[in-house]
């Protein structure tokens, strides 16, 4: 549990969902509202990803699954970096 939470943490610390928290409440004025909703958000999308993860570990040994996972994470990131660096072009052209 201790990895799991110091993981999670680190991982969205600082990360755009925070950012748009960060801005959320200062635009509504309404910090506890906001802090309500983020958190129920980070907990229903961990309840998907562990029980896809529970469902996939029936049908993927785990070492195939690091795989798919990091394979997964490289293909998001090079279509982000991509879209990034198409939206610079258009705009500074």
């Amino acid at each position: 549990m201790i990895s799991t939470f110091v993981t999670v943490f680190l991982a969205e610390l600082g990360d755009k969902t925070q950012i748009a928290t960060l801005l959320l409440s200062a635009q509504s004025g309404r910090p506890w509202l906001v802090f309500a909703g983020a958190a129920t958000a980070l907990v229903a999308t961990s309840l998907v990803g562990v029980l896809a993860g529970r469902w996939l570990a029936r049908w993927l040994p785990p070492q195939r699954l690091e795989l798919l996972a990091g394979g997964l994470m490289l293909i998001l990131g090079g279509w982000l970096g991509v879209r990034s660096a198409i939206s610079l072009l258009h705009l500074h052209p």
